[in-house]
């Protein structure tokens, strides 16, 4: 284990929720840790881990009032120039859609060291605990991670949703939730089956995990109709197909 110079900035990535899924890097650091600063969807069982450590949320909750990244950096920086081991606890992986790049380089910019720690991230590992693979063989030999909103909020531009739908095995979708119907539909414009299986996974990989089974062409509806809500991971393909085989929680 590396041991955790002062007024360093590590980003750790947490996993999709299970604490078993920490890294041997990751505990180290959160033990190590001086404050840790983790985002909303951080398990209390993965904080525990942090003990002694200063504990602050600034975690970001798509459509809801949150601080703003700029004001995140910001704080990364003051703390780790007043000579702290800063931790940066992600969900999932730093680099997955978690804004991890644009803390780098906030903290490249100011000067501040810093070390990345990958995590286990919810469209593999939280897709394995739904007993979905993300590839298998025999099904698919390709699998596109997009993320179901941009900058913005809204549903990511510049997307050829036809090259997606036809060159992708497993679609896997990020924060998609609000925008599934437009998203089910472009995908269907372009070609895609309305028939093709869909699954959406709830806080996966805690003993609250919920699965939905669906197809593309009743997604939306059916997200709707069984409560079922963020934050969840989608995935469409027929790869789901195999969960029958191969659910074991």
């Amino acid at each position: 284990m590396s041991d955790f110079p002062k007024g360093e900035v590590w980003l750790v990535g947490a996993g999709p929720g299970d604490a078993g899924l920490l890294t041997l890097h990751a505990v180290a650091a959160l033990k190590q840790a001086d404050i840790v600063v983790h985002d909303a969807l951080v398990s209390t069982d993965v904080l525990a881990y942090a003990d002694g450590a200063e504990l602050v949320l600034l975690g970001k909750r798509g459509g809801r009032p949150s601080i703003k990244q700029p004001e995140i950096n910001a704080r990364l920086v003051a703390e780790a120039r007043a000579g702290k081991r800063v931790v940066r606890l992600k969900g999932g992986d730093p680099f997955m859609f978690g804004r991890g790049a644009e803390e780098v380089l906030a903290l490249v910019a100011a000067g501040v060291g810093f070390r990345v720690i990958p995590g286990i991230t919810a469209g593999i590992g939280g897709l394995a605990y739904a007993g979905i693979p993300a590839t298998a063989r025999q099904v698919n030999s390709s699998v596109i991670f997009l993320t179901g909103h941009d900058h913005t909020g809204l549903s990511p531009e510049g997307i050829d949703w036809q090259a997606v739908g036809k060159a992708a095995g497993m679609i896997v979708l990020y924060m998609a939730m609000r925008h599934m119907a437009e998203i089910a539909g472009r995908l269907m414009d372009g070609g895609l089956a309305g028939d093709t299986p869909v699954a959406v996974v709830m806080n996966a990989s805690l003993p609250d995990m919920r699965v939905l089974e669906t197809t593309l062409a009743g997604a939306a509806r059916d997200i709707a109709a069984s409560g079922i809500g963020a934050p969840a991971i989608v995935s469409i393909g027929k790869g789901n197909l195999l969960r029958e085989q191969m659910m074991w929680r």
